[in-house]
This record gives C-alpha cells, sequence and structure tokens, in this order.
C-alpha cells in the first residue's frame, strides 16, 4: 500500500508540474522528487521481501495493509509539509516578506 499510494501521489504531482508553469515556479518539482524517490525505495523493498516471502507476499493480514496505508498517507503528508516550508523559506513570490514588512496601522 506505500508503494501505491506514493505511486499515485506521484504521478498525480508530476502532471501539476508537467503541465503548470506555476507550478514549476513554485518548485512542485521537489515533491515529484521526493514521490519518486520513496516510491523507488518502497518498490525496491517490495522485490526483497517478495524475494523471501514468495507467493505470500500478494496475501498480506488486514492489520498490515491498515498500517501500510498509514505510513503511506504520512510520507506524502511529510512531504507535502517539506515542500511547504521550502516555500516558506524561499518565498518565490514574496508573500512572506511583503506579510512581514507591512506595517500595522
Amino acid at each position: 500500500m506505500t508503494l501505491l499510494i506514493t505511486l499515485i501521489a506521484a504521478v498525480i504531482v508530476t502532471i501539476v508540474w508537467y503541465t503548470s508553469p506555476k507550478a514549476r515556479k513554485l518548485k512542485v518539482g521537489l515533491m515529484c522528487y521526493m514521490y519518486w524517490g520513496a516510491s523507488i525505495m518502497w518498490l525496491v523493498d517490495a522485490l526483497f521481501e517478495y524475494k523471501e516471502q514468495g507467493a505470500g507476499y500478494f496475501t498480506p493480514a488486514t492489520a498490515d495493509l491498515i498500517n501500510d496505508s498509514f505510513l503511506g498517507i504520512c510520507v506524502v503528508a511529510l512531504g507535502t509539509v517539506v515542500w511547504l516550508g521550502t516555500m516558506l523559506i524561499s518565498d518565490p513570490e514574496g508573500v512572506v516578506r511583503k506579510a512581514l514588512t507591512e506595517k500595522k496601522q
């Protein structure tokens, strides 16, 4: 499930990055790298686990599916938080800088 969730996130973010010039300006490519990297990591993990378990790999317990789903969602959320942190620090549109320099009246 972690592989499936991160693959879906990677494909969606890649499509958004590729089709939108504004997304490229907002560094959505960083999320692409994170999600594709996580997907490759879990693909390798799945291959090694399949090598150890054989056909039993394809019949996981319900609790394992729930745990893997939760982990996949957490990784996607963490990738989004890292991207948001990067956006706040780099501030490509100057929104944060403008909000901090405005005088209160």
